[in-house]
């Protein structure tokens, strides 16, 4: 149990007003604004709007400011704004077909369609600190580049001409929606896409690993990696029609996964899914990894006993908030507890010493 600390009301007040100091720095240098984090820290930025379940780059840049560049704290800090913000209506479904990538790979076709473009991508950099970066000069601009024009096809599509991948089952019309539901388990696909969405990528970047090495038995190819925007339309009942209101950038990610059969479905190939807020293609390829190992009983798998085929596991250890938590309320006062422990361990102490020396006195 906790016990109420009385009279700290000026501790903590001094310690927020501290932590405001520490915060701003040395004052001779020039503040952070969040407009400098929100255009240079952008892939900090992406991480927190996707596991705070909240597409605003301000809010979250304002965020990490006033958690440090702590990022979970300020994921923490998007979910609880999120809260508070009423919930006007419900988009359609995003087409990301008709994404307009800025990046868009497969590891699978060479030659797709559309073409691989790289992208903004550290992927062929070279690990060495660049110190120019110290001297804050500009940097030169880019050879001008733009989106692909026009819609690309998914490449998972040419194999489904030749009926090598799993066909999709049709979704549910309202899938459950996890910020406003408890989770409940067994979870269907879609709930379970949201909580990885919104998980933790450092811990499904873990899980993803593990498959990898054998825990659940899962080789995996990166059938298509996208970056890109696209089109939130919501229905308006008094038009008849719906209108664009937004445009947000996604990463997508799709696997595709060898299955050598089961007793109902031919050997093909099945498919994992990533879908998650801005430029954050470790996080989707991991969350399509780590679906592809829950997606075992579905598919008439054997469980191997892997952390990633257990859904309970996962679901309920991937979100950061819950998980930060229940650790971090550790630290708050436990005394009643402890002094109680104390005492447990005393009394078994006292007792062994009596015991050990009735023996000695009996001899």
């Amino acid at each position: 149990m906790y016990v109420a600390v009385k009279g700290g009301e000026r501790a903590i007040e001094n310690a927020h007003a501290w932590l405001a100091e520490e915060r701003r720095g040395d004052r001779a240098v020039p503040e952070l604004t969040v407009a400098q984090i929100r255009e240079q820290m952008a892939l900090a930025v992406n991480r927190v709007m996707a596991e705070g379940s909240l597409y605003d780059p301000d809010l979250a840049a304002l965020a990490i400011k006033q958690a440090r560049g702590d990022l979970i704290e300020a994921i923490f800090l998007i979910r609880a704004y999120r809260t508070t913000l009423p919930r006007l209506g419900a988009s359609r479904p995003v087409d990301t077909a008709a994404m307009a990538c800025i990046r868009r790979i497969s590891a699978t076709f060479k030659d797709a369609p559309g073409g691989q473009v790289l992208g903004p991508t550290f992927d062929y950099t070279h690990r060495l600190l660049d110190f120019a970066l110290m001297a804050e000069c500009d940097v030169p601009p880019a050879p001008e580049a733009s989106a692909t024009p026009g819609p690309v096809p998914h490449i998972t599509g040419f194999l489904n001409r030749d009926g090598l991948i799993q066909t999709e089952a049709a979704g549910e019309a309202t899938p459950p929606d996890l910020t406003r539901e408890p989770l409940e388990l067994p979870a269907s696909r879609p709930l379970r896409l949201q909580a990885l969405a919104r998980g933790d990528e450092g811990f499904l970047l873990g899980l993803a690993y593990s498959t990898q090495r054998g825990y659940a038995r899962n080789h995996a190819f990166v059938g298509e990696l996208r970056i890109g925007t696209v089109a939130v339309e919501v229905d308006i009942p008094e038009l008849g029609f719906a209108i664009e209101v937004a445009e947000i950038e996604l990463t997508e990610c799709e696997t595709v996964n060898q299955f050598a059969g089961s007793k109902t479905e031919p050997p093909q190939f099945t498919r994992g899914y990533g879908l998650v807020f801005g430029q954050t293609e470790r996080k989707a390829i991991s969350m399509a990894l780590v679906d592809r190992a829950l997606r075992w009983r579905e598919l008439g798998e054997d469980f191997l006993g892997a952390a990633a085929q257990d859904e309970e596991f996962v679901l309920s250890h991937a979100d950061n908030i819950q998980a930060t938590g229940f650790l971090e309320h550790i630290k708050l006062p436990h005394y009643v507890d402890f002094q109680s422990e104390l005492e447990l361990v005393r009394r078994i102490r006292a007792e062994a010493e009596l015991a050990q020396a009735q023996p000695e006195a009996a001899e």
